[in-house]
Order: C-alpha cells, then sequence, then structure tokens
C-alpha cells in the first residue's frame, strides 16, 4: 500500500508533534537530547516493520517532498556561515577546526576498514563513518539517500541507526570527560554565568518576533529558494562535467555560504536586515520535517543482519573521539578551563550533534562556569564549518567505491 504523499507531509507534521510530546514526557529522551522527528520517525518506522514481518501488510510512503525541506535545511546551514563569527574565534577556532577535519577523515578510514572486516560494502562504511557520526542524521539520510540510488541497500538505516546511537552516546560521555580534566589538571571554575548571556538573548529574540512580517518572511524564503535553484544546477553541472557525484544540496549549501557573507558586506537597509534567527526557524522547521518522512520511511528489515557490525562500529569511533578529546584537542587547546568545556562540545558533536555539544557545555557551564569561548568556538565549527571538510572526503568516498 503506497500512501500518498501529502498524507506522508501531513504524518511527518503529526509525528514531530507526537515525538515532540513524548520527549517531554520521558526524562531519559529529554536527558540527551533526542529529537522529536526521531521518536516520532523511529515510531512508525518500527510499526512498519513489524507489520513487514507478520507479512500483515506492505506500507511505502512517497517522500517526494523529502527532497524539498532536505535542500532548505542545508541551504539555512550555508546561510549560517558568516565569516565576520568565524574572525571572532581567531587561532583556538582554526585548532579546533583542523582537530575535527582529522577526526573526520579518522572516522571515515574507522568505517571503511571496520566495514570491509565484515565483509560489508565499503559504502555502508562510509554511513557509519562522519556521516553519521559528525552528520548526524540530516546527514545520514541526506547521503543514505545518494547511497542508496547507486544501489547499496540499507544505506539510509544503517546511518540512522549509528545517528542515534552517536547522539545518545555522546550526551553521556561529554560531562565525565569534561569533569575528568578538570579534576586531573585543577582548573579553575569559570567567573561568569549562563544567566548573564540571556537578556541579550532574549532582546534579540524580541526584535526578531516584533519585526516578523509576511515581506520579510518572503525576502528570506526568495534568499533561499534563489540558493536552492542555483546550487542545484551547479551540483548537476559539477556532476556531468566531472564525473564525479556531487548531491544537489551540497551545491545549494556552497552558494549560500557565498550569499550570506555578500550580504553581510554590502547589507545596509535595516529594515529587510538578513536574521539569523529567521534563518535558524525555516531551517529548524524543514530539518523536522525531511527527518520525520527520512525515518519514517527506513526498512529496518534491512539491517538486521548488521546489528553487531553497526555496533562495533560506532564503539570504536566513541573510543576514538575519547582518545583524540583528552589526549590530542585539550593539549593543543591549552589545557585550561575553556579548552575543558570544548571538549565536552567536542565529545557531543563528534559523535553525535551540535545540539548534544550544546547540551552537554550547557549541563558543564552551570556547575562550573560560563565559557565565552567554548560557546562561539563549538557551534561555529559543529553547525558548518566541519562541512568544508567532511564534505569533499564523503563525496569523494562515495565516488572512489560506488
Amino acid at each position: 500500500m503506497e500512501i500518498h504523499y501529502i498524507t506522508t507531509f501531513f504524518l511527518a507534521i503529526l509525528l514531530l508533534i507526537i515525538g515532540n510530546w513524548i520527549v517531554s514526557k520521558v526524562k531519559v529522551l529529554d536527558r540527551y537530547s533526542i529529537p522529536a522527528p526521531v521518536v516520532g520517525g523511529l515510531l512508525v518506522a518500527s510499526l512498519v516493520f513489524m507489520l513487514h514481518q507478520s507479512d500483515v501488510i506492505q506500507i511505502v510512503f512517497d517522500t517526494t517532498l523529502q527532497e524539498i525541506f532536505m535542500l532548505v535545511f542545508y541551504t539555512t546551514v550555508g546561510l549560517s556561515a558568516s565569516f565576520a563569527l568565524i574572525k571572532k574565534g581567531g587561532k583556538l577556532l582554526l585548532i579546533y577546526w583542523a582537530i575535527v577535519g582529522v577526526l573526520a577523515l579518522l572516522q571515515n578510514v574507522i568505517g571503511i576498514s571496520m566495514a570491509r572486516l565484515f565483509g560489508l560494502d565499503p559504502l555502508i562504511g562510509v554511513m557509519t563513518g562522519s556521516v553519521s557520526m559528525l552528520g548526524g542524521h540530516g546527514a545520514a539520510a541526506a547521503f543514505g539517500g545518494t547511497i542508496e540510488s547507486l544501489g547499496v541497500e540499507g544505506a539510509i538505516t544503517a546511518g540512522i541507526a549509528t545517528a542515534t546511537f552517536g547522539l545518545v552516546v555522546g550526551g553521556i560521555i561529554g560531562g565525565p570527560m569534561v569533569r575528568y580534566l578538570i579534576k586531573k589538571n585543577n582548573l579553575s571554575q569559570g567567573t561568569a554565568t549562563v544567566e548573564e548571556i540571556k537578556p541579550e538573548q532574549t532582546k534579540e529574540k524580541e526584535v526578531h518576533e516584533s519585526t516578523l512580517t509576511a515581506h520579510r518572511i518572503f525576502l528570506h524564503l526568495g534568499l533561499i529558494t534563489f540558493c536552492m535553484s542555483v546550487g542545484s544546477y551547479l551540483g548537476d553541472a559539477f556532476t556531468d562535467w566531472t564525473g564525479f557525484v556531487l548531491p544537489n544540496y551540497v551545491g545549494a549549501m556552497v552558494i549560500a555560504v557565498i550569499a550570506r557573507n555578500l550580504l553581510d558586506r554590502y547589507q545596509t537597509n535595516d529594515t529587510t536586515q538578513f536574521s539569523n534567527g529567521l534563518i535558524a526557524l525555516i531551517g529548524g522547521v524543514a530539518l523536522g520535517v525531511f527527518l520525520a518522512m527520512a525515518l519514517m520511511s527506513i526498512k529496518l528489515w534491512e539491517i538486521v543482519d548488521l546489528a553487531l557490525p553497526l555496533l562495533t562500529i560506532a564503539l570504536i569511533q566513541v573510543i576514538v573521539v575519547i582518545i583524540i578529546g583528552i589526549f590530542l584537542l585539550f593539549p593543543i587547546l591549552g589545557r585550561d578551563y575553556d579548552a575543558a568545556v570544548m571538549i565536552g562540545g567536542f565529545a557531543g558533536h563528534g559523535v553525535g550533534a551540535v545540539p548534544t555539544a550544546m547540551a552537554n557545555m550547557d549541563a558543564i557551564t552551570q556547575k562550573y562556569g560560563h565559557s565565552k569561548q567554548a560557546f562561539l568556538i563549538v557551534p561555529i565549527v559543529g553547525a558548518f564549518l566541519i562541512d568544508f571538510i567532511s564534505l569533499p572526503i564523503i563525496i569523494f568516498c562515495i565516488n572512489y567505491f560506488s
């Protein structure tokens, strides 16, 4: 039975609402910041799996709209890439970025090597590398679709499963790693408090809400769809010219980065000023719908036999993040309190996602004091800078092993 694409869209929205409600009621889900679309989507995927295994009915979702929401999300990621913010991070940001780039390379080497050891397609190994670890559910669903189109079944499901595992573990290991570093190195506590940055954030939020009009929303949607359109042509043209597969969402993100920084340089009219908050809001909505659709349509029966290999690979990835964080990144960052807090963020997005990184750092700083450097550097690198290193590696691996 095929579910119409409009009904699929409605179900995705419904699953987001249900997923949010479940997360708010189940403490363990809330504690580890498990995304609502992951909860809702996996519920439906599990139901479809049981119906499939019992031969009751075969359900197929028409996910025609999924690619559009995916393009919107990755475009908003590109529109967040302000070079002005990068300059504020200075030398420490470049160091942090470089080490995370090394991690991206290692994760793919580990994933591919372990996949071959288990006799799996190397592209499944790519999915268990930086795609799902540093990239999270969004990248897993996006690149999984690309890899499945090359004939590798179960790529999305393998990536989503690995990303979910990483998301949970990333929230577990961050705090203990930072506490260990603070105790071992006798670090002094931060002096500022988390509350000190709240008034400015609240004021910014109020400004965005007070100027939120249909005209302003259309301006932002026009910018997003322009980047999507040009980026899609760029992706297709690059593939035709070189023979290398460049997903359209990567092209859209590149165009969005260029557009964002041109706006930063030449924008003068305050009434049409580019709003990070509005872009983030649009991106959050797009990501939620995209993930819900991707997760509800995954075929769990395709990875039943992959459970042990996927778990083994994911555990090795976690161990590598712990070793790099404590023994390499922390000393290079200066062995101080800010460096320790950044390690908590590194653990969060190194195997999970930026929200997990932020949750880790928030929990630490509420106890020990705020770290301005950590809250500037980690989200900038984790949210978009890492893509400039990780995406070329992933695209090369996909083309090399396909």
